[in-house]
């Protein structure tokens, strides 16, 4: 789709959308495309500029040392720990109390879960950045 700012024979502006540079001319020139304001049939289009973009880095590569470094410390998290997901807390306090063998671990907690594994002396510490498996 195409956006095309058109000015009718009388002075009028307005916008119109269109399949193509080809698709607007055929309905122009059959009459089909008429002015907003005066239902004019005489219409060109306008002055347009371009929509530039600035080019942007892709959000996988690192754009700084200190990113780079995140992205570091996120690989060799998830490679030598297990995800439990929502099930951090639960986890955490089970191999705190002996319940279950310890092992790494890298999960989600609400805000009230880790304080109270905090207050209880479960040693976690939280991530600098979001997992990458949300749970839902």
């Amino acid at each position: 789709m195409i956006r095309y700012a058109l000015r009718c024979d009388h002075g009028h502006d307005f916008d119109g959308w269109f399949r193509s540079s080809e698709g607007f001319e055929t309905l122009r020139d059959a009459g089909q495309v008429a002015c907003a304001e005066c239902g004019s049939v005489r219409v060109d289009r306008g002055l347009m500029a371009p929509a530039v973009t600035e080019k942007r880095t892709p959000l996988t590569a690192p754009r700084s040392p200190a990113e780079a470094a995140l992205e570091a410390l996120r690989r060799k998290i998830e490679d030598s720990s297990d995800y439990v997901g929502l099930s951090f807390a639960e986890e955490a306090r089970a191999m705190h109390d002996g319940d279950r063998p310890a092992r790494a671990i890298h999960g989600e907690a609400r805000p009230d879960e880790a304080r109270r594994l905090i207050e209880d002396g479960v040693p976690i510490a939280p991530l600098p950045f979001l997992p990458r498996r949300r749970a839902n």
